[in-house]
C-alpha cells in the first residue's frame, strides 16, 4: 500500500506564491510519475503539472510560467511552486502517483486526499 500526504495549501491574495508538497511512502519499488491536480466546485478534475522519474514535465496552458513542478527522488517527494496566483486558481489540489511495488510488477495509482488552495481578490 502506498499512502500520499499533501501540505502547503492555504489562503494567499492574488499575486502571491504557495508551495504545494506531497510525500509517497508505503511499498515502492520504483515511482514512474507523480503530479498536481485541482477541482473547483461545479468542475471536472484537471491535470495542473505532472513529472516523469526522468524529469520530462507538462503543465496546463493556464498555469504555464507561473507553476513549477519539481521532484526529489531520494525523498519520494513532489513539490509544486505557484507564484502569481489567481482566484481562478482556487480548488481542492489533489497529488497522484503511477508507482511499481515490485520489480517488474504493475503499475497503480494512488491519490492524495487533496489541499485547498483558495485565492483572494
Amino acid at each position: 500500500q502506498v499512502q500520499l500526504v499533501e501540505s502547503g495549501g492555504g489562503l494567499v491574495q492574488a499575486g502571491g506564491s504557495l508551495r504545494l508538497s506531497c510525500v509517497a511512502s508505503g511499498s515502492i519499488f520504483s515511482i514512474n510519475v507523480m503530479g498536481w491536480y485541482r477541482q473547483a466546485p461545479g468542475k471536472q478534475r484537471e491535470l495542473v503539472a505532472r513529472i516523469t522519474s526522468g524529469g520530462s514535465t507538462n503543465y496546463a496552458d493556464s498555469v504555464k510560467g507561473r507553476f513549477t513542478i519539481s521532484r526529489d527522488n531520494a525523498k519520494n517527494t513532489v513539490y509544486l511552486q505557484m507564484n502569481s496566483l489567481k482566484p481562478e486558481d482556487t480548488g481542492v489540489y489533489y497529488c497522484n502517483t503511477e508507482v511499481t511495488t515490485i520489480m517488474s510488477g504493475p503499475t497503480y495509482r494512488y491519490w492524495g486526499q487533496g489541499t485547498q488552495v483558495t485565492v483572494s481578490s
